[in-house]
């Protein structure tokens, strides 16, 4: 008993408090020059908010997000911004040109030949994929038979339409000995190689883009599947036909569609590349007719090893992108309307 006691005693703290003799003298039963023993109380540890804990928590679980935006996206992001000021070939560390690279796209017949090609590859394939993509989902949604099959299948090629694969398909399809002029050699109309004509060859990827409606079609089939009965039902009694009925009731409630599927479906189409690419097994031809921004973006940093040119080039595009995207949300107070509106 008497060493559990001492060693309780030692593992304890202790401060020797010595009192004054006058002191101690005035306490009774305590000698003069007593040690009193005085147990130190711990300190108190920092306790964090709950608040502080979970947003500890959040940062944590974002850490490899933040890692991969930093590493994978901002910094080569920053660096291919400096490399459009610079003559960079791969091969040999960067030298300054400051803008010469951008004033030198003003004088190149191939950069404004390829801005040429893709604005009007996206003034024709964005409205043709919204219209037939807006009309498939207004038959879809009369209530056929089957839905879920029909919406599946005319989902599918979105999936897989800008894939290698499907492009070397259409490749095929509308060259010389093809099935298109297969099946127009049935009606006895002579064919021609599609892909292989500079008149017709960006229009079969035209046709290709428009074959991948998918996606926008199932954002207007959702759309028109929460317009209430009561605004048709309303309009009919007005005597509203099936026209006015379109331009009145249907456009307004799908207008925040129409406004996504508009940005989204051109800035696809400005950024094609895949199709272009397999197609012309990556020239451009015939006659740079299919030559892309994209695809002389990759020619001049790939092929001729001209990386800062190309650097410059996408930023001019990021550019691009970003005033479309600002002119898009400016204008949309104008004509995009809300259910609560």
């Amino acid at each position: 008993m008497s060493l559990d006691r001492n060693r309780g005693d030692a593992a304890t703290p202790v401060r020797q408090d010595r009192t004054s003799p006058s002191a101690e003298g005035s306490r009774p039963g305590r000698a003069a020059g007593a040690v009193v023993a005085v147990e130190e109380k711990p300190r108190p540890r920092v306790r964090m908010s709950r608040k502080t804990r979970e947003a500890l928590a959040g940062y944590g679980f974002l850490t490899p997000w933040l890692v991969g935006l930093i590493g994978l996206t901002l910094g080569p992001m920053v660096y291919s911004l400096y490399l459009s000021f610079t003559k960079y070939n791969l091969l040999s560390p960067p030298q300054w040109r400051g803008l010469n690279n951008y004033r030198a796209m003003l004088d190149d017949p191939r950069f404004l030949h390829s801005v040429g090609v893709t604005l009007k590859y996206a003034i024709i394939a964005v409205p043709a994929i919204l219209v037939v993509s807006l009309l498939v989902a207004m038959v879809l949604n009369q209530g056929i038979r089957f839905l879920p099959f029909y919406r599946a299948a005319f989902y599918l090629p979105s999936l897989v339409g800008a894939s290698v694969a499907v492009s070397l398909l259409w490749r095929q399809m509308f060259s010389g000995d093809g099935v298109f002029n297969a099946a127009l050699a049935v009606f006895g109309i002579p064919g021609r190689t599609w892909i292989g004509d500079p008149s017709t060859a960006l229009y079969t990827l035209i046709l290709l883009s428009v074959w991948t409606f998918g996606a926008p079609m199932i954002i207007f089939l959702a759309g028109l599947r929460q317009i209430p009965r009561e605004l048709y039902e309303a309009a009919e009694v007005d005597g509203a036909g099936a026209v006015r009925r379109f331009f009145s009731v249907t456009l307004p409630m799908l207008s925040p569609l129409i406004f996504f599927n508009v940005l989204l479906t051109t800035v696809n189409a400005l950024q094609a590349f895949t199709p272009a690419y397999v197609v012309s097994n990556g020239t451009g031809g015939p006659a740079d007719s299919t030559l892309f921004y994209t695809l002389y973006l990759y020619q001049r940093g790939f092929t001729q090893l001209d990386m800062g040119y190309a650097a410059a080039m996408a930023w001019v595009l990021v550019v691009v992108l970003a005033v479309f995207t600002a002119v898009m949300f400016a204008t949309a107070r104008f004509w995009v309307h809300y259910g609560d509106e």
